[in-house]
């Protein structure tokens, strides 16, 4: 695109704008590069799925999925207040049996996976009548260069009937949320045998449906240890590619994710509103990096981002963490059909319903699992996203000037800052800085949105960051 006539390159943005742009300052005089516009989906910031990612995709097997949604359907109930020692039946049986599954993958892990069970007792609440352990089955795959970097994926292996605190009829969850767990125990098991920069968390939760009661427990255990959780996704009702008027859309998943966050200070809310960071919070970003590595042609799905923190009237086991400032997004299906969730089995009419495995399509959660894998493998390989990202305000200029600290990892190659127009919803430009911790560019911070992200020595791009205003 060249330069219009007459008109100030400060006004016009254009690629012939980012690409004159002016080196790091005190670092770097030549001319950074910039490119726009034309890589898969039409997104710059896009990576194409490397050899080693695509073989983990190919792993995944929907088969083994299909099992595992059948074989928790099976327990009858898995009612967060049903039996925790009945061997055939409820949500202690279905916990030891997925413990069982993760300890059979971790074994293969060469001593890279241990799976431990996560309990505590939960005191009488709105759902709780009397105090009940909540134990959410957690397998870790700790990572080989950066063992401090987490990122989770979780499913809830409750469920529940019509009736929230019917903890006797059967409640078969097969979509809502076996299908999300059966998805996490495949993502353990494909995993389980491959070097992972970055840290794992693969989560089988219990007490969604009473309040997301073990997620928050989850989420607060990694609060108090000050864990480093740089991102987690929750697969809540990724089952079925049905809608309830029959149509299907078996090549989208769904991905929500907030703007304003929901851990945010009076402070922070000041400082967003004078920006208008409103489209930029973590999650967006973390959406938009699933979108980047995931929306291809390796997973075979289109990462439909909705802008909400979850669906109306629900709620799901991102939030927990969300509200404890680590960024999260939720995976739920394209069009729900809710004759087959939180309904007792029965028929009406000649209308089945009841939450069961032959309403799922399990080459669907197959796909939606290659998804997750893409994510949590480029997360993790990648390295971290920038940390003390700036956008310098203390002077009234027509330039930008950024700053970042630099990361720790072995395998950094350098940074590239990211920009776009207010009124676009993702990134348009790519500028490739090099091994720096500050870029000054050629355009008016006034007029458009920056970000920054680190480069590995393979190529792989981490999430960006976006800078906070300092004076």
């Amino acid at each position: 695109m060249s330069q219009q006539t007459g008109t100030s390159r400060r006004t016009v943005l254009t690629a012939a704008a980012a690409a004159t742009t002016t080196g790091a300052v005190g670092m770097q005089t030549a001319p950074a590069t910039a490119r726009d516009g034309a890589t898969a989906g039409g997104r710059p910031t896009a990576q194409e799925p490397p050899r080693e990612l695509r073989a983990i995709l190919r792993e995944i097997d929907h088969r083994r999925i299909e099992a595992t949604v059948r074989r928790l359907a099976a327990f009858g109930t898995r009612h967060t207040l049903s039996s925790q020692d009945d061997p055939v039946r409820g949500i202690g049986a279905a916990r030891d049996w997925i413990l069982a599954e993760l300890r059979r993958h971790a074994r293969r892990s060469g001593g890279r996976m241990t799976v431990q069970l996560q309990s505590y007792v939960q005191e009488p609440g709105p759902r709780i009548p009397t105090p009940t352990r909540i134990t959410n089955v957690v397998a870790t795959l700790r990572g080989s260069a950066s063992p401090d970097r987490l990122y989770v994926v979780s499913g809830h292996y409750d469920s529940r009937a019509s009736d929230v605190m019917d903890f006797t009829s059967d409640a078969p969850g097969a979509d809502d949320d076996a299908s999300g767990v059966a998805l996490v125990m495949e993502l353990a098991r494909v995993m389980a045998t491959r070097r992972i920069g970055a840290t794992l968390v693969f989560a089988a939760v219990a007490g969604e449906e009473q309040g997301l009661l073990g997620a928050a427990h989850m989420a607060e255990q990694f609060k108090q240890r000050k864990a480093d959780v740089q991102g987690m996704f929750t697969n809540d009702i990724v089952g079925s590619s049905t809608a309830d008027d029959g149509t299907r859309d078996p090549r989208t998943i769904r991905l929500f994710a907030e703007g304003v966050p929901s851990s945010e200070t009076p402070e922070e809310a000041a400082v967003r509103r004078s920006v208008g960071g409103e489209n930029d919070s973590p999650a967006r970003q973390l959406a938009r990096f699933v979108q980047d590595v995931a929306a291809n042609d390796a997973t075979g799905m289109r990462v439909r981002v909705v802008y909400r923190r979850d669906r109306y009237l629900r709620g799901g086991d991102h939030i927990p963490f969300l509200e404890r400032a680590y960024p999260a997004a939720r995976f739920t299906e394209p069009a729900e059909d809710f004759a087959h969730q939180h309904q007792d089995v029965r028929v009406v009419d000649g209308k089945q319903y009841g939450d069961l495995p032959e309403f799922c399509d399990f080459p669907f959660i197959a796909r939606v699992a290659r998804v997750n894998a893409a994510a949590l493998w480029s997360l993790a390989q990648a390295p971290g996203t920038p940390r003390g990202a700036k956008i310098l305000t203390a002077a009234l200029t027509n330039e930008t000037e950024l700053v970042w600290e630099r990361g720790t990892e072995a395998d950094l190659a350098g940074y590239e800052v990211v920009w776009r127009e207010t009124t676009d919803p993702d990134w348009t430009h790519v500028i490739d800085v090099g091994d720096a911790t500050r870029h000054t560019v050629d355009l008016s911070k006034d007029n458009v949105f920056f970000g920054v992200r680190a480069v590995g020595r393979s190529g792989l791009r981490s999430p960006v960051a976006f800078p906070a205003p300092q004076r």
